[in-house]
């Protein structure tokens, strides 16, 4: 693996939802990807908007806390998650990936967006994120 990039593996959402996260950590980038397989998808058989929502939310808050330190990746919460969903996808691998659009002391500010297969976008984001102690 690249030393600038991190792979996160974290025991709680990321093993119940079964995504994979990848920081850049000289960029702040991070990617989220997930395949779609049953269990995330609706009634309509369609990608969840929750999975979508899920998603950006963890790819966001991934480069929100390479913003404050790309060493200790200190904790963060969402303040604000706003998201626009543009299209539907039913199979396939889809990638979420975020980078920081500006910030304080305290808050980062977020944008992002959520690709298929074809590259096409599925969902954007902008968000806000706090940092936290420890």
């Amino acid at each position: 693996m690249d030393r600038k990039k991190r792979v996160i593996n974290d025991p709680g959402c990321q093993q119940l939802v079964g995504y994979r996260t990848e920081i850049d950590a000289q960029s702040g980038l991070c990617c989220v990807s997930l395949d779609l397989a049953p269990q995330h998808k609706n009634r309509n058989g369609l990608l969840h908007g929750g999975i979508v929502a899920t998603l950006m939310d963890v790819a966001c808050g991934n480069a929100a806390s390479q913003y404050f330190d790309p060493e200790l990746h200190p904790p963060v919460v969402t303040v604000s998650l706003t998201l626009s969903y543009v299209a539907a996808a039913r199979t396939g691998r889809v990638m979420a990936s975020a980078i920081i659009s500006g910030g304080g002391r305290s808050l980062a500010y977020v944008a992002g967006e959520l690709l298929d297969d074809n590259d096409d976008v599925l969902a954007t984001a902008s968000g806000v994120f706090k940092r936290i102690s420890s």
